[in-house]
């Protein structure tokens, strides 16, 4: 079994995708978060946006590891 899903004939890396939508779940938090003020008590929001965007990515492929296994 390789790393690509063939999407419409072209070959796309799970990886690829998985990032993709990580960053679309990152939009949202986002959203949240700054309705909610969460940004007035974070020294650095670019750092911290980083950070939550690894979290939820290194999430997804766990889970998605856990989930084709």
């Amino acid at each position: 079994m390789t790393g690509d899903l063939p999407i419409f004939g072209i070959f796309v890396p799970k990886a690829l995708l998985l990032a993709l939508t990580s960053y679309g779940a990152l939009l949202l938090c986002k959203k949240v978060l700054a309705r909610l003020g969460v940004y007035h008590a974070v020294w650095h929001p670019a750092l911290f946006d980083l950070s939550i965007y690894i979290l939820i990515f290194s999430g997804s492929a766990k889970a998605a590891q856990w989930y084709l296994t």
